[in-house]
């Protein structure tokens, strides 16, 4: 299996329940807090390629006033506030899914 990573917030239930899943199966993937380990502007953009998302839709609510702004100004304003990033992000290989709901990271391994 190619590499199982997770954006994880470990106060967020739909993040928790995520990981669960991913556990119930055997599997350790690579936890990345990302609060406090925030992806850097390059590795937003190789997230949103596997998402195959444009960086307006990783941006959660409180972050919906950027969604006019360009690719490059959301990303800037991510890597500087990763809480603005939506969570979790669950991502195989070079396959991503934005885990809300939690089950989407079933469709994502049993696609793998």
């Amino acid at each position: 299996m190619s590499a199982l990573e997770i954006w994880h917030n470990p106060r967020c239930s739909k993040s928790r329940a995520a990981l669960k899943l991913i556990e119930e199966r055997g599997l350790a993937p690579s936890v990345r807090l990302y609060l406090t380990d925030p992806p850097e502007a390059g590795e937003l953009r190789a997230m949103l390629a596997a998402l195959g998302l444009k960086a307006a839709a990783l941006l959660r609510p409180e972050g919906k006033p950027l969604k006019d702004r360009t690719e490059d100004e959301i990303i800037a304003a991510m890597a500087s506030d990763p809480g603005l990033i939506e969570r979790p992000v669950v991502r195989l290989g070079e396959r991503a899914v934005i885990a809300r709901p939690p089950e989407a990271v079933a469709r994502l391994l049993d696609a793998g």
